[in-house]
């Protein structure tokens, strides 16, 4: 393995390499980087056998991504693609010394280990959303089930036609989020996907609606309801710009940092 990691010059800008240059979330990455002067695209690929140039950056074909590490030497690697292909991607940062930063979501258990085992070797920072205003969403969640234990929940969440995991990765997180901010085992709630037919409400659920139309960058909202009142905390991405800008801030952060698992808090909490 060749260590790059540490090659970042703080002086200069952050060399990158992108992946999945010409889909939705990649084409927005590159459009974000190349009006940072902080940022210097030195490959961008995509697997497509053939790419048009996307904001003036030359796309190069995927199955050249071992040789384009090598020659470019990215100081770090954002990846918005499919499950199975970032993980492929990280293996080979891996294996290289490039720290690895993806949004991607949807992946299963086997290929979630196989990113851990990537960060034995490099830094690896995996995020759902690269939105700020989604991380601080989270962390009033928790203290909002906290505080209001018995109070029921229903999440909505809405997302562009072509989403493909469903529930997204946020909701996901959001999720997880809830359950564990109950105290104990026994009062963790169950998750209720859409209701249907003679369906009220039990005791001790969570229900999760997942909205997918149009083009719409990304929408959260939690209801609580109980006691007579109800609370409802809500995020949305009027942009993708704003998981590109997360992003690019998440790989400054993480060049030159020492291989392991990191998460986006670390980054805005920085």
């Amino acid at each position: 393995m060749t260590d790059r990691s540490s090659s970042l010059d703080s002086a200069g800008p952050l060399r990158l390499g992108v992946t999945g240059a010409t889909g939705r979330m990649g084409r927005v990455v590159l459009a974000t980087a190349v009006e940072r002067p902080d940022c210097d695209v030195v490959f961008a690929v995509n697997r497509s056998p053939a790419s048009d140039a996307v904001e003036g950056v030359e796309i190069e074909p995927a199955v050249a991504f071992d040789a384009l590490i090598a020659d470019r030497e990215p100081h770090a690697v954002v990846d918005f693609t499919g499950a199975g292909a970032a993980v492929d991607y990280a293996v080979t940062c891996a294996e290289e010394g490039v720290p690895f930063v993806t949004g991607t979501t949807g992946m299963d258990e086997t290929q979630l280990d196989r990113l851990c085992e990537a960060s034995e070797s490099v830094p690896v920072l995996h995020a759902s959303n690269f939105s700020r205003g989604v991380a601080v969403l989270d962390e009033l969640l928790a203290e909002a089930v906290r505080r209001l234990p018995d109070y029921d929940i229903e999440l909505v969440e809405t997302h562009h036609s072509g989403k493909r995991d469903a529930p997204s990765g946020t909701t996901t997180r959001l999720l997880a989020t809830l359950e564990s901010a109950h105290p104990g085992e026994d009062e963790i709630p169950d998750r209720v996907h859409g209701r249907e037919g003679d369906a009220p409400r039990e005791p001790g659920e969570i229900g999760v609606h997942s909205v997918r139309a149009g083009a719409i960058a990304g929408e959260h909202e939690i209801l609580l309801a109980g006691n007579h009142e109800e609370i409802r905390l809500c995020h949305r991405a009027g942009d993708r710009g704003v998981f590109a800008a997360g992003a690019l801030d998440a790989a400054a952060w993480l060049a030159g940092r020492d291989p392991g698992w990191y998460d986006f808090r670390e980054v805005i909490d920085a």
